[in-house]
């Protein structure tokens, strides 16, 4: 967004979640403040939505009754599509940052509620943890996607929570790995990829990420990733690096260094 620009109500509204998380350079702040303070029914929309944003952060584990997930499904699926006098105005309630939100709160109030289900507690809290981790895995794929790097760092770090099995978010991981434009969330993704590690498709990745490359940072941190991971299946490729015209000499010097722990 160029600097002087005027954002409209919808352009502001989608800008919300960015504001509460500080996520928004400086020049779309700037942009959002001038909205907000020429447009009143925005102002009001945006104070009253931020009060519900810090409240979702500061809520403690709750007790609920048996019904709440029903009720928090049902809450949720009128606020998206209108209902009940709902205003459909609010986009920033689709944001993936609010979507995680919401993710976290639903997991409290699970865990809450399998403590009132009696012979069933193991079934439920197994079919909840399930829904979440489902809910993890959108909203890390979700971030991956988005245009901003700041909110793809978020992704990579939403996917530090789905479990090692996730084959979407490996892929995603490994897809960012080779595609991303933004060497720091590369390099993110590399250390993610830890957390991936039982799998072969993660090692063959990290392996295969090596010679295509334009960073010797993330080069370096993926011959770390490996000497850590002790993959001596990578000696070859590893050795091969070593030979490739216009690698760096520090990552020479590395790839050097990761040959000799590994064998």
């Amino acid at each position: 967004m160029s600097k002087g620009i005027v954002m409209n109500c919808e352009q502001a509204q989608q800008h919300f979640v960015d504001a509460w998380t500080g996520s928004l350079a400086s020049d779309e702040a700037a942009a959002l403040n001038t909205h907000l303070d020429s447009c009143g029914s925005c102002r009001e929309e945006f104070d009253r939505a931020q009060l519900y944003w810090n409240a979702l952060g500061a809520l403690p584990a709750p007790e609920p009754g048996p019904d709440l997930r029903t009720a928090f499904y049902g809450r949720l699926s009128r606020i998206e599509h209108g209902a009940g006098g709902e205003r459909t105005g609010w986009r920033w309630l689709r944001h993936p940052a609010f979507q995680a939100a919401a993710a976290v709160l639903l997991l409290a109030a699970g865990l809450g509620l399998g403590r009132y289900t009696g012979s069933r507690e193991d079934e439920r809290l197994a079919d909840l943890r399930k829904e979440v981790n489902d809910m993890r895995q959108l909203v890390a794929l979700s971030l991956l996607q988005q245009q901003s790097a700041a909110e793809r760092l978020q992704g990579v770090s939403w996917a530090y929570r789905v479990e090692q099995s996730n084959s979407e978010v490996l892929t995603a991981l490994l897809h960012t790995l080779n595609a991303d434009p933004n060497v720091n969330v590369r390099l993110a993704a590399v250390d993610a990829l830890r957390n991936f590690s039982v799998a072969p498709e993660a090692r063959a990745g990290l392996v295969n990420a090596l010679p295509r490359q334009n960073s010797p940072l993330v080069q370096i941190a993926i011959l770390d990733q490996l000497v850590d991971l002790r993959d001596r299946s990578s000696v070859p490729s590893v050795a091969l690096l070593m030979h490739e015209p216009g690698v760096s000499p520090e990552v020479r010097e590395r790839a050097e260094w990761a040959v000799k722990r590994l064998q």
